[in-house]
């Protein structure tokens, strides 16, 4: 039976020992294994106690290697799965590696919900829709993805839609309010937030604009309207065309009526 006749400590990784069977090297093992096992000099290995001894070492590869990826950022446990798949691990030593890692702390997939649902919902500002959709991507359990979500309050989701509304409201001021309003309500569906709370932020929102404004949004949207069909067609068709064009971006009837006729009629002026 092989005996162990040297054991000596890397160079370049001071936690792993290489160990020499009969004045030939072996394997090596990291310090945790060396312990666990007592590994001696003159102590004798049958090749069970080999086998054994690299199936804790993929162990420890695994656990070393998922702890270098969760180094970077919190992760849940079917991402430090996949990478350990990827890094071509048995399911064998993966499933050891994850229960080691969870029993230390490393890995909690509640705790990384948590941590993800205030993430998005702040950084973000996404809607429990769009945020559960992360946490199914990340392989969370149902379970847990619905007890963290009812964290989620109702008024503050509502808060952060109004806000996301609001914020759209005045940087897209030059666009009719019924168009408007679609583009924001399709924004924040996007956000994932349900059709109710959409409904109730775009209530609070103040879309009507003034005189002014009014004149301003009719006549850039007609003048683009305007330039685009007349390449193509004169008279009535434009006419009709233009309309259609200027009443789908939410431009009431007596204003697309206003501005055609001054157009015409500078037309006539020429």
């Amino acid at each position: 039976m092989p005996v162990i006749t040297k054991i000596t400590q890397q160079k370049r990784d001071k936690e792993r020992y290489n160990i020499f069977l009969d004045e030939v090297y072996e394997f090596s093992v990291h310090e945790s294994n060396l312990v666990k096992f007592g590994l001696t000099k003159g102590m004798q290995l049958d090749n069970w106690e080999k086998e054994n001894l690299v199936y804790e070492e993929e162990i420890q590869r695994a656990f070393n290697r998922a702890l270098h990826f969760l180094g970077f950022r919190m992760r849940s446990e079917y991402e430090v799965k996949q990478k350990l798949l990827q890094a071509e691990f048995g399911d064998a030593v993966i499933r050891e590696a994850i229960v080691k890692l969870k029993r230390l702390g490393f890995l909690d997939d509640q705790a990384f919900s948590e941590a993800l649902l205030r993430t998005q919902k702040n950084t973000s500002g996404k809607g429990p829709n769009a945020i559960k959709q992360e946490m199914k991507k990340n392989g969370i359990d149902p379970s847990i993805q619905d007890a963290v979500l009812e964290e989620y309050d109702p008024q503050e989701q509502l808060a952060t839609a109004t806000k996301l509304a609001e914020k759209a409201a005045r940087k897209h001021s030059s666009i009719a309010p019924a168009q408007l309003k679609q583009r924001i309500q399709n924004a924040l569906q996007r956000k994932g937030f349900s059709f109710d709370i959409i409904k109730e932020a775009l209530n609070a929102v103040e879309f009507e604009p003034d005189e002014d404004e009014w004149t301003a949004i009719t006549e850039t949207t007609g003048e683009k309207a305007w330039r685009r069909v007349s390449i193509k067609y004169k008279g009535y068709d434009r006419k009709k065309r233009v309309k259609q064009a200027m009443y789908q971006k939410g431009i009431p009837f007596d204003r697309i009526d206003a501005f055609i006729e001054k157009k015409e009629l500078e037309e006539d002026a020429e």
